[in-house]
């Protein structure tokens, strides 16, 4: 049947027939909200790139996570940023760091809170590298040692979940292998599996001061235009262990969340990622967008190709909206 029997605007016509008829629901329980996590006391230091975002003290984040908490979103992810960096990134895996504290303090002062805490040492290195460098390139096999120390250190804090974001071969499997060996069998791995060497990134790389000092990181992140390859990368980290798998950046890549659910049947997240976020944020500060309705109409967008959790620095707010 056809026009005039059929017309799909009958069940658009008012917000409550819509409502009824939604297919894609964005609820607070889909985010996990992302902090920056730096020395020092009653620090909140903005972040130019990424107005209404701030490096924050280990007491600011629990009071952030907290505030997240309330909203209704169930999950941070902590990014440190050491006071000291060396080559290997040494800072990473101390255990009275920046990320380890605040992990211990959330655990502790915001109960029922899932703490999910990066694992990588671009934040630590002084060149910026995700890793070993060594002959002016990364060193896969020698960085996995510093990845396992790293996530067993946060595993010992209490994160919930470890998501390894270098993107060298064969840390998934590492990890689990460490974790497992040291009785945190029940600490989860969200793996960066299908992570693009993208322009998306700069602002975060402000945040966490992870700029590189030489050169780039398309030797070890992705191809943009490489999708099957993603599925690749994909089906390795669940072979290795991974519970939970990501694409990132989440805008330029639909396609590829829809692809790794419709395969895998799997826990996908998608990280909305720094650039993503500064986009939307510059053009509603200036007046050129609707902000509210274009990061609703992202995230819905997001979940609609697939995926199940959504990293973004919109989720304290986006959550609070959803509950009202």
């Amino acid at each position: 049947m056809a026009f005039p029997i059929n017309r799909l605007r009958r069940l658009r016509r008012t917000e409550t027939l819509r409502k009824m008829v939604r297919e894609t629901r964005l609820a607070p329980d889909d985010l996990i909200q992302p902090l920056f996590v730096c020395p020092g006391r009653g620090v909140k230091r903005p972040i130019t790139s990424m107005p209404g975002v701030a490096q924050l003290s280990v007491d600011n984040v629990v009071a952030e996570a907290r505030d997240a908490f309330s909203a209704g979103v169930p999950a941070v992810i902590l990014f440190g940023i050491p006071d000291r960096k060396d080559a290997l990134g040494s800072e990473a895996w101390n255990d009275q760091g920046e990320v380890q504290r605040a992990t211990r303090e959330i655990k502790e002062r915001v109960p029922g809170m899932a703490v999910i805490t990066d694992v990588c040492l671009c934040e630590y290195t002084d060149h910026g590298h995700c890793g070993v460098v060594a002959g002016g390139d990364v060193d896969n096999d020698a960085t996995l040692e510093l990845l396992v120390r790293e996530a067993l250190s946060h595993a010992r804090a209490g994160a919930d979940i470890v998501a390894p974001s270098d993107m060298m071969d064969g840390r998934v499997g590492a990890i689990r292998k460490a974790l497992d060996q040291n009785s945190f069998a029940r600490v989860a791995i969200m793996a960066y599996s299908a992570k693009f060497a993208s322009a998306f990134y700069g602002p975060f790389r402000e945040a966490a001061e992870s700029t590189p000092q030489f050169g780039d990181r398309r030797s070890y992140q992705m191809d943009p235009p490489n999708g099957d390859e993603a599925i690749r990368e994909v089906a390795l980290d669940l072979e290795e262990g991974a519970d939970i798998v990501m694409v990132k950046p989440a805008l330029a890549y639909l396609d590829l969340i829809w692809r790794v659910k419709q395969k895998f049947g799997v826990p996908v997240a998608a990280y909305n990622v720094s650039g993503e976020y500064s986009m939307i944020r510059a053009a509603g500060l200036n007046g050129w967008v609707d902000e509210d309705r274009a990061v609703m109409e992202v995230l819905t967008g997001i979940k609609r190709a697939g995926a199940d959790l959504i990293l973004t620095y919109f989720a304290k707010d986006v959550a609070r909206k959803l509950s009202a």
